[in-house]
């Protein structure tokens, strides 16, 4: 015989039982609402905050100067072809060692090559070089600074201690070191160069990946189901591009520089292709009759890293909230 009084017990668990399927649905679909309102209002303050940072940066007087230079030498890079005056690796032995005047601006080297068309090509190697370097860090470093900023633990451990490690060793004497090993050429100074600016990129993702999982918009879409991948790339990282930008503006110098040195040492552009850091290697035997051989290779040298370097700055304290005040 069954129990009379089972039959209302069973009933009231089933449906305790049916309130409570009935309600996961509602529950994850709720979640899921506040990740997709979170990532829709995160575009739309992007666009906004984009606007502002751009305003607070044509009103910052160093970082105007910063922007012209360094869309002026981007300029140069892209249309060296375009603008100089003859071939940089034209040789001409009745014009050696010609002072500047108004038939060749910067004058001419030991070979008779007109120094203002090298000067353009030398800029061009140099923003190359910068460009691909800087693709290659951020390539190799965005990825290992969000898995290890977002799942900790032994990951985290490894790769934090290998970044220290690397960030003990200047970041030019680490460039060198790579080149050395790499061999001499334009490209591998580009990765020599690259893989040098990795640890602090890695640094900064990590840092911006650890202040941001715990954010409301990355729990909420974790907990309605999204993968770690998923929150890495789709909130976590667009919300890291202000402080990755503003690293980015700190690398491009940091390889303008970088390619000058190793181009001096003999360990990235070769001759005869133009580089600024192979002018001034070979304008050394001719400084005391030449100076201009080294004058204007360094003022360009100088000037595209002041530029990019005002320009950081300025966005720097574009994308500082403080800087409404």
């Amino acid at each position: 015989m069954s129990n009379p009084g089972s039959e209302p017990t069973r009933a009231l668990h089933n449906r305790t039982s049916g309130e409570r399927d009935a309600n996961q649905p509602q529950e994850t679909s709720q979640r899921e609402v506040t990740a997709e309102r979170g990532h829709h209002g995160e575009s739309r303050r992007g666009g906004a905050a984009s606007r502002r940072v751009l305003r607070r940066l044509l009103r910052h007087r160093t970082g105007v100067v910063g922007l012209v230079l360094s869309v002026l030498f981007v300029l140069v890079a892209l249309a060296a072809p375009l603008i100089a005056p003859s071939d940089p690796a034209a040789v001409n032995f009745d014009d050696v060692l010609q002072q500047p005047s108004l038939a060749a601006p910067l004058g001419s080297d030991e070979l008779g090559r007109d120094q203002l068309s090298r000067v353009f090509y030398g800029i061009r190697a140099s923003i190359v070089v910068g460009v691909l370097s800087v693709l290659l860090a951020v390539v190799v470093a965005v990825p290992l600074g969000l898995i290890a900023g977002y799942y900790r633990g032994v990951v985290d451990s490894v790769v934090s201690r290998i970044t220290d490690t690397l960030l003990a060793f200047p970041f030019l004497v680490l460039a060198v070191g790579l080149a050395a090993v790499l061999g001499a050429s334009m490209v591998n100074a580009a990765i020599a160069i690259g893989l040098s600016q990795v640890p602090n990129l890695i640094r900064v993702v990590r840092g911006e990946t650890l202040r941001l999982a715990g954010e409301d918009y990355v729990t909420a879409s974790v907990a309605a189901g999204a993968r770690g991948t998923t929150a890495m790339f789709r909130h976590i990282l667009p919300n890291s591009v202000n402080a990755l930008l503003i690293q980015i503006t700190v690398a491009i110098p940091q390889a303008i520089i970088g390619e000058a040195l190793l181009s001096f040492l003999g360990l990235g552009v070769q001759p005869p292709t133009p580089s600024l850091g192979v002018m001034l290697s070979s304008a050394q035997t001719y400084f005391a009759q030449a100076p201009w051989l080294v004058v204007f290779p360094g003022i360009a040298v100088v000037l595209a890293t002041l530029g990019f370097n005002l320009l950081g700055d300025g966005l720097r304290d574009a994308l500082d909230p403080k800087g409404n005040r």
